[in-house]
């Protein structure tokens, strides 16, 4: 006799069968996961409970991280962009889901286990590095919001200690480092519009960003230089044509290129106020010399305003430029080395005259042999004289008369050259030993090449 407990086993066995034949093929396949359900699933899944093919497809394993991701999108996304804790690990790309998050163990079981102690938190989308590394991990996520809603922008944690208030926008990274909030590092300023060059560089960001103004902020030099500008607004704004940003006294302006009055010699280094002397630098100046020079000119305008005829500018005083062989008088022989008021005792250029006798005082002829010095002499040196008395002269110096010096016969006794006397008598009476028995012809016996020897039979 069959026991009654093996007998209800049995009925029940066959009731089921019944039932299972009855049904669909998919509500018999329902109705059997329902009966060898492992256990209850966790709280948030709990409404899938009843709806196994939701996360398991029957009979088949290998469709359930499938599913899984089709529910949980934003894992699915990190994972194809690579991004966050699920799309950072490498591992994560091929194994299973349930691997770390198993279900089926309850309502209240903890299937997202998590270790502060020993988790990496390279593996997320903010890496902590600097102070952040101390940083309780409470601190940026809220209780009961999901890890991955942690915020990632300096701004989110640190807007109340923005002293900016929102004016640079949200990059702090650009400016501040995570070793110290405080302490910024450099901002690299060539990246905006108005990089800092000479002086700027050193200047204190508050100096020209006054009260956290960032932008928009004017660029143009008067904006911050105003109160330095001696030119009263006259030259406009463009202050950089003439102004270096190394020092702001520095004067940068091409005179050469942006004028009609290149600078030269000694105007180089002459100050702009020498000549601009209102600073109307725009203003139209006279640009020839006597214009500024008037008063430093000896010859009270005697010579006309050409300056540069005589001088030059690299120096007023020293250097005189003037081509004397342009002039009625070309400089030659000794000449050329007189200093010029030697010859010009007054500034007065003009009308100097030209005789030697007006320069050289004639003590040797007193005047005997006329104002027209340069018969004999030369300008190479006054005792060098050239003249051919030979030619010019009826009486030719032959024998001993060519040793005789001028005076020997020329006496300075205002004795002029044309009643200087010819004959031998004229010269020599005092020398005739003859006491004139023979008469003046003295050359019938006496030759020049010796006075004393006669020359010819008595």
């Amino acid at each position: 006799m069959i026991p009654i407990r093996t007998r209800t086993v049995a009925i029940l066995v066959s009731f089921i069968v019944v039932a299972l034949t009855a049904m669909t093929e998919l509500q018999a396949q329902s109705l059997f996961e329902k009966l060898i359900l492992p256990g209850e699933v966790v709280t948030p899944h709990a409404k899938f409970e009843q709806k196994c093919e939701t996360c398991h497809e029957p009979f088949s394993k290998s469709s359930q991280r499938r599913l899984c991701l089709d529910c949980h999108k934003d894992v699915a996304s990190d994972i194809a962009g690579k991004r966050g804790f699920h799309g950072k690990r490498p591992e994560i790309a091929t194994t299973e889901c349930k691997t770390c998050h198993t279900d089926h163990k309850g309502r209240g079981a903890d299937i997202v286990p998590f270790d502060e102690a020993t988790f990496n938190h390279a593996f997320t989308d903010f890496e902590l590095a600097g102070a952040h590394k101390s940083v309780p991990c409470a601190n940026c996520h809220a209780s009961g919001k999901p890890f991955r809603a942690a915020p990632g922008k300096c701004v989110d944690c640190h807007k109340s200690d923005d002293a900016h208030r929102g004016n640079l926008g949200t990059d702090c990274a650009s400016c501040h480092r995570e070793e110290d909030w405080r302490k910024p590092k450099a901002f690299d300023h060539t990246k905006t519009a108005f990089p800092l060059e000479g002086a700027h560089a050193k200047v204190a960001c508050a100096a020209c960003h006054a009260g956290e103004r960032y932008k928009p902020l004017p660029h143009a030099c008067v904006d911050c230089h105003k109160i330095q500008d001696v030119h009263a607004g006259r030259f406009g704004a463009k202050c950089e044509k003439c102004h270096a940003p190394s020092k702001w006294k520095t004067i940068r302006f091409d005179h050469d290129k942006n004028t009609k009055f290149p600078l030269n010699g000694a105007h180089e280094a002459a100050a702009c106020t020498s000549c601009h002397r209102s600073n109307a630098f725009e203003d139209k100046l006279a640009t020839t010399c006597i214009s500024c020079h008037k008063e430093q000119d000896p010859h009270k305008g005697a010579l006309g305003t050409k300056c540069q005829t005589c001088h030059n500018e690299t120096a007023w005083q020293q250097k005189v430029a003037f081509d004397h062989e342009l002039s009625r008088f070309p400089l030659i022989g000794l000449h050329a080395v007189v200093p010029c008021e030697e010859c010009h005792r007054s500034t007065a250029f003009r009308g100097t005259p030209m005789n030697c006798s007006a320069c050289h005082d004639d003590k040797h002829h007193q005047g005997a042999l006329g104002p027209d010095c340069k018969r004999c002499h030369n300008p190479n040196g006054w005792t060098l004289w050239r003249f051919d008395h030979d030619r010019e002269t009826s009486f030719p110096l032959t024998g001993t008369h060519r040793a005789i010096t001028c005076d020997g016969c020329h006496k300075p006794n205002g004795t002029a050259k044309a009643t200087a006397p010819t004959s031998c008598f004229g010269c020599h009476a005092s020398d005739d030993a003859h006491r004139g028995s023979f008469g003046r012809a003295c050359d019938k016996c006496h030759s020049t090449d010796s006075f004393r020897a006669s020359s010819r039979a008595p």
